[in-house]
């Protein structure tokens, strides 16, 4: 197949696909009769969903096409991103945070810091969600646009429009109920089709032990899960303290499209045991999104790919049959929509209840913020696409995703972690933390710092600000800290928090 072509037959598994999800997405609109409805599925998910939906939305077009595009560039390395980089967080974020998100009845990530901290650190967060989820909806949407150039031909621009638009209209119509019931679909969409090439490309390759000694003839640095100090993006200790440290505790603990799952749980336990059911999947899916970039790298040698993130689109046309092909395009596909339609909900839903409701119109009937959630849906839909040709000014897709998470990932999980395991830490040590955290991160990415290492230090500032200011301030009062702090946990709440 050369690029640019398909099959007829492979043309007609993916529009097929296409349809059956927004068929889907869409019936769960019926369903959908107030914001709560909209925003967490009514608080009726499920453990095993919420498992299955989690690990559909963080394997996006991330992943799929950037961290193949990141394991052609740089090796096996990438893997820490799956292994350090998730595995621990995950198990941290079920067992320590998500049971305080779940019992303090909140819609989202600011609104619990709100709640822990003030009303301003809430604000900030909001506004700071909203600007990086539309960078993100930009950067997802691209990936589907050269998806949909290589496989279809189609113009990138014209591809990122379709595809917004079926997201778009289940996502608008069935809320989160619709968002997590068609990535479970997703998710096995994309286990075939990853198995599919993994086996493809081992066969190609001569087996393991094939894929390990010709790696080793073309770069032995492919081989090393941990690069040397004086790489620039990559380096060992940017790993250890930059990622598993921050980044990775950051997302797994703090992202509100990850969050948002569990805050939609029907008891502690469902929120607690989706999270953990999503570790085993997360675990196997290092080998399924970096050994096609691998595939590629060699089948394509000596001339290799003038963009490595389009090494996952050539690797399934040089492995896949006809039929085979048509669904792992289905399967990346898949990949996006799972986490585009998240992104969307949960921007919805912080501007909504963060922004919206919380300071500009706070007495208004559900029906009314139900309505405002599914407009601000197709706002942020089109600000993504505006934003996504953008990406172009990264060197490759995950690494645009980790420079923007860099500017404030760092100050969010520190204020996060000090507000629920110390109740010393106060409101304003919270936002003077926040602030002076993100403005280090922004200085550090202006002197070329790399963005481990930024991630690293703009934490280390944001606890040390929070804590100084913090004991130089009045503690704030204890009532206010139940159910918020480790050791003040009360019942869990009914119902939901005011906003």
């Amino acid at each position: 197949m050369h690029l640019g072509t398909a099959a007829t037959v492979d043309v007609v598994i993916v529009i097929v696909y296409m349809l059956v999800i927004l068929g889907i997405g869409t019936y769960f609109g019926k369903y959908v009769k107030t914001a709560k409805d909209f925003f967490l599925a009514g608080r009726m998910l499920p453990w095993w969903i919420i498992g299955f939906s989690i690990i559909g939305t963080n394997i996006g077009s991330y992943d799929y096409m950037g961290a193949a595009g990141n394991a052609y560039r740089v090796g096996i390395t990438q893997a820490n991103y799956e292994w350090i980089g998730a595995i621990p967080a995950m198990i941290i974020s079920a067992l320590i945070f998500i049971p305080f998100y779940w019992r303090a009845g909140v819609y989202t990530v600011p609104e619990f810091l709100g709640r822990r901290y003030n009303a301003a650190v809430r604000l900030i967060m909001a506004l700071i969600w909203g600007v990086v989820l539309i960078c993100f909806l930009g950067i997802f949407l691209y990936a589907a646009g050269l998806l949909l150039n290589s496989f279809l031909g189609w113009n990138v621009m014209w591809g990122i429009i379709i595809v917004a638009v079926i997201m778009g209209i289940y996502t608008v119509a069935g809320g989160l109920t619709a968002v997590v019931y068609t990535d479970l679909i997703q998710f096995c969409v994309m286990m075939i089709g990853s198995i599919s090439i993994m086996v493809a490309g081992f066969i190609k390759v001569g087996g393991v032990s094939g894929l390990m000694a010709k790696l080793g003839e073309y770069n032995p640095q492919h081989l090393k899960l941990f690069l040397p100090l004086d790489n620039p993006d990559w380096p060992w200790l940017g790993m250890i303290f930059g990622l598993a440290l921050v980044l990775s505790p950051a997302w797994w603990c703090c992202h509100q499209s990850i969050i948002q799952r569990t805050l939609g749980a029907r008891s502690e336990w469902d929120a607690k045991a989706g999270m953990m059911l999503a570790t085993f999947p997360k675990t196997l899916f290092a080998f399924f999104i970096l050994l096609p970039g691998f595939f590629i790298l060699l089948l394509s040698l000596p001339q290799g790919l003038a963009n490595p993130d389009q090494a996952l689109p050539e690797a399934i046309k040089a492995l896949l049959p006809v039929g085979l092909t048509g669904l792992m395009f289905a399967a990346i596909i898949a990949a996006i929509q799972s986490t585009v339609d998240s992104t969307l909900n949960s921007l919805s839903t912080i501007w909504t209840r963060d922004i919206y409701q919380r300071f500009i119109v706070r007495k208004a009937a559900d029906r009314h913020y139900l309505a405002f959630g599914r407009w601000l849906t197709v706002i942020f839909l089109v600000g993504g696409i505006l934003f996504a040709p953008m990406t172009k000014m990264f060197p490759g897709i995950y690494l645009a995703m980790q420079y923007i998470l860099s500017v404030f990932q760092g100050p969010t999980f520190a204020i996060m972690l000090l507000g629920i395991l110390f109740r010393r830490v106060n409101q304003w040590g919270g936002l003077f933390g926040l602030v002076i955290g993100v403005l280090s991160a922004m200085i550090m990415l202006a002197l070329d710092v790399g963005f481990l290492y930024t991630a690293w230090w703009s934490f280390v500032i944001a606890v040390v600000v929070n804590l100084l200011v913090s004991f130089l301030t009045k503690p704030d009062p204890i009532e206010k800290l139940t159910n918020l702090v480790y050791g003040l946990t009360a019942r869990p709440m009914k119902g939901e928090a005011n906003v």
